[in-house]
């Protein structure tokens, strides 16, 4: 039989864990010290121009005026990390998923992040105090520079005792997540205590239990059914060979969090420069991170949508693929399409605008996509460019160099 929790547990438990919004006057409060930082901080920057102008700024002055603007600047960065990490960390989720201007950090943040943040952002500001104390030196006690040094050489042990700390307990955290096992079922209790009274032949059949899913297993199964070409992975890019490529934010989408974030990456340049290489690259990264994805080239899309439009479920076709977080259209551009192919690509890009990402690898920049495309290129493209990340390849073709290279052989 089945346990049934007590409702007055529960709504003491939810009115105890609703507690959590009285600290939310306490972040407002912080947002006022950051007013009152900005308001200090235009006023000395008033007093050093002041004092410039009138030539009475010494070179040690302007100096310590520099430094006192960089203290308040570094407070203020450490009240926004309290307010929003803490905000986000305790009290509730911002939702700031997606936001163009969403800090980097606050992707990730979690209590022993913020931590470690708010200790190393501690050990900045000390180090401009010391500094502020040796720039003026003359009029500094010896003693208040001993102490200084001291409280900041604490300050750095700390923080890096923090840090080593907060490794080991992330690590053991996650690993107690996976490695526990699930509680026995309340009803399989039941069933073990009848088993000691019940007689042999009185006794039900053991329950079944299935085995726990192998993440390694699901992702198998995402990268099999995403239809890739072959499996490719970024570590096997060869970043050298194309000119000009931005390899931060190949890094960076390597995370694929542009997957969570509906965002889009069109990837650009000639033949032969790895466009189908990155899409599928991230295509398996972004597997790995548990999203489905799907994999074609332009031309198998152009038959897909024309199908289910000649079937009648163009719309339930679009819906149906909202069920994949990442679409990636392979081989834009080496084939035009007419009015109507055009018009089913900007329904598949308009349908998924801010809803889901696409990737796509082209041979000319959105610019020209009008010759592909026609007139329906500038309205999609248009959705297509406003959330997305465009990474340009220029180069010579790594087959026809491979070739070139092993004729030389």
């Amino acid at each position: 039989m089945a346990k049934v929790q007590n409702p007055t547990t529960t709504t003491l438990g939810y009115a105890l864990f609703a507690t959590r919004w009285l600290q939310a006057p306490l972040y407002f409060g912080l947002v006022a010290a950051q007013g009152v930082y900005v308001y200090k901080f235009f006023k000395e920057l008033w007093t050093l121009i002041l004092m410039c102008v009138s030539g009475h700024a010494t070179e040690t002055y302007v100096m310590l005026a520099v430094l006192k603007l960089v203290d308040v600047v570094m407070i203020a960065n450490l009240l926004i990390m309290v307010i929003v990490g803490g905000y986000e960390t305790f009290v509730s989720r911002i939702g700031l998923q997606g936001h163009r201007d969403q800090p980097e950090w606050l992707s990730h943040v979690n209590s022993n992040v913020l931590k470690v943040k708010l200790a190393t952002a501690i050990v900045g500001i000390s180090s401009v105090h010391l500094l502020q104390m040796f720039v003026d030196v003359h009029h500094t006690p010896r003693h208040a520079l001993l102490w200084g040094t001291v409280i900041h050489m604490a300050f750095i042990a700390s923080a890096a005792i923090l840090a080593y700390m907060s490794g080991p307990m992330v690590a053991h955290t996650d690993r107690g997540h996976t490695d526990r096992a699930p509680a026995a079922p309340a009803q399989d209790q039941d069933h073990g205590s009848r088993r000691r009274t019940e007689p042999e032949s009185e006794r039900p059949p053991a329950a079944v239990v299935p085995p726990r899913p192998d993440p390694d297993a699901d992702t198998e199964a995402r990268i099999r059914a995403a239809g890739f070409p072959a499996r490719k992975v970024l570590e096997d890019f060869d970043q050298q060979h194309p000119r000009g490529l931005d390899r931060e934010a190949l890094a960076r989408l390597g995370k694929a969090e542009f997957v969570d974030a509906r965002r889009n990456v069109v990837f650009v340049g000639p033949p032969g420069t790895g466009k189908t290489h990155l899409a599928v690259a991230l295509g398996v990264r972004a597997c790995q991170a548990g999203h489905r994805v799907l994999f074609a080239t332009a031309a198998e899309w152009a038959a897909r949508l024309a199908g289910a439009r000649a079937a009648g479920r163009l719309d339930a076709e679009l819906t149906a693929l909202d069920d994949h977080p990442l679409l990636i259209v392979d081989e834009v551009g080496y084939t035009p399409f007419d009015a109507a192919t055009a018009g089913l690509f900007f329904q598949l890009v308009a349908h998924r605008y801010e809803r889901a990402s696409l990737i796509l690898t082209s041979d000319r920049p959105l610019g020209r996509w009008d010759e592909v495309f026609g007139p329906s290129a500038p309205a999609m493209t248009d959705r297509l460019a406003h959330h997305a990340e465009i990474v340009r390849l220029d180069g010579d073709s790594y087959r026809t160099r491979r070739a070139t290279s092993a004729w030389a052989d």
